[in-house]
């Protein structure tokens, strides 16, 4: 069974805890082997000079003819092989060995007839004090990389929920949420000391000789810059960042920058076309005035599709300030839609698979459809057909299909290709209407040819 990680864990956090561990084992095994080598030496060479003391003061007994105190012997039992040879070729030595199931150290050196005076030193005590050392060692070093362990995972998934974060935001202003923000607070600017200092001094200093309300006189105004309203705000500077503040204080600037261009180019359209309904109204007046004819016909289509074009710009304008409000009803999807079909006065066949009562915004939903019938109708080929089954309608023509760019990202304002006409405004009010109505549209080409835009209403 897989380990389930927290949804802000990732690649990131694994590798850093992965690389603090192997990091942790590697430094605590280097230094517990520096420092059981560094200790055995020292117990060693101290058992190893006590053995020797005690060897020199046995060959003295042993030269003097005295009796040779308990531990000492000439050849004793249990004397390793090695060392006797070493004593017998007129050496020195020590070695550590067992002796009845407990450690000593034998030191060992040569006597008269070719053999060997040997003492053994109880090393029982060094090597218990080795034991407990290296347990010691394995202890401390367990705690000491589990407590790191513990620091740096704190610490990574600090920087890894900051990233997550980031990385959330960008998506959703990916998606369209212009508003969202990192708003890092290790991205807030803070005021400069001596600016900080200076105006807590003015905040809380009174000069006895003034009045408390003094009237005010034109050679008691501070006589300041004309950008002098930036001083009731300190300038700061900006508090030291990491790396991650540093992308959250980009990413934040970058959507706002991106955001006020688009209101800024939301403003624009919604100002012109709202400037030019009036003369249009004008226009289509004085056109009506005109005598019949080819002439007068021409002007009256070219300003019908000029207050076409300008009322869906207010449409589209509308939709992206997203104030729209729904007057929900309950409508029998199946009749909604054959009112919709003999609106546009096109040859569109309906399909009732399954019909479906849905509580919508009658008049939105109209537009959403009038709008795919209609783009069907001009940028595609016959027969198109409107099915409906369930809360899922679909338009579809036998046409040449969508763009590419269209099935990918979606309708774009006033982009066309492949020599179509029209301005692209269409298919974009009804994804704007249909989001508004909380339904999803979708674009595709069918395997066949042809294009198929699929409305998928919300129902309880």
């Amino acid at each position: 069974m897989r380990a389930v990680l927290p949804r802000w864990s990732g690649t990131l956090a694994v590798k850093a805890a992965v690389f603090i561990t192997v990091m942790c084992c590697a430094l605590a095994a280097l230094l517990g082997v520096l420092v059981h080598v560094q200790v055995t030496n020292q117990t060693v060479e101290q058992a190893r000079e006590r053995a020797l003391q005690r060897l020199a003061q046995a060959t003295e007994r042993y030269e003097a003819g005295d009796t040779l105190r308990r531990g000492a012997g000439v050849d004793p039992p249990g004397l390793p092989g090695s060392l006797r040879e070493l004593a017998v070729a007129g050496d020195r030595g020590t070695m550590v060995a067992e002796l009845e199931g407990r450690p000593v150290m034998w030191a060992a050196g040569p006597v008269d007839g070719g053999r060997a005076l040997a003492v053994a030193v109880d090393y029982g005590q060094q090597a218990r004090t080795i034991d407990g050392l290296d347990r010691a060692i394995l202890w401390s070093s367990g705690l000491a990389i589990g407590a790191t362990l513990l620091v740096g995972s704190f610490a990574v998934t600090r920087v890894t929920r900051r990233l997550h974060t980031t990385a959330l935001v960008a998506r959703r202003i990916s998606a369209g949420d212009l508003d969202a923000r990192v708003n890092d607070p290790r991205t807030r600017p803070r005021p400069e000391p001596r600016l900080r200092a200076h105006l807590e001094n003015q905040a809380h200093t009174k000069d006895p000789r003034r009045p408390k309300n003094p009237a005010p006189q034109d050679s008691d105004r501070p006589k300041v810059p004309a950008r002098s309203k930036d001083l009731a705000r300190p300038k700061g500077s900006a508090r030291p960042q990491d790396e991650v503040a540093a992308v959250a204080a980009a990413l934040d600037s970058m959507a706002a920058s991106l955001q006020g261009k688009l209101l800024a180019e939301q403003r624009f359209t919604a100002d012109v076309a709202h400037e030019l309904r009036t003369p249009l109204t004008g226009l289509h007046a004085a056109a009506e005035l005109l005598p019949p004819g080819r002439p007068t016909e021409l002007v009256r289509d070219r300003v019908a599709a000029l207050r076409t074009l300008t009322e869906d710009l207010l449409e589209i304008s509308r939709l992206d300030t997203g104030r729209e409000r729904l007057e929900l009803d309950t409508e029998q999807l199946g009749p909604l839609v054959e009112r919709v079909v003999r609106a546009s006065g096109s040859g569109t066949r309906v399909v009732v698979v399954r019909d479906v009562a849905v509580e919508t915004d009658r008049r939105r939903l109209e537009r959403v459809l009038g709008n795919l019938v209609a783009n069907a109708h001009k940028h595609g080929r016959g027969p198109v057909e409107l099915t409906v089954d369930g809360p899922v309608v679909t338009v579809r023509d036998h046409g040449d299909g969508f763009p590419e760019y269209l099935v990918a990202h979606g309708p774009q304002r006033f982009r066309t290709e492949g020599g179509a006409r029209g301005h692209g405004l269409g298919l974009t009010i009804a994804l704007g209407q249909a989001e508004v109505l909380g339904a999803r549209l979708e674009f595709v080409n069918a395997p066949d040819g042809g294009a198929v835009a699929t409305l998928e209403l919300p129902v309880d």
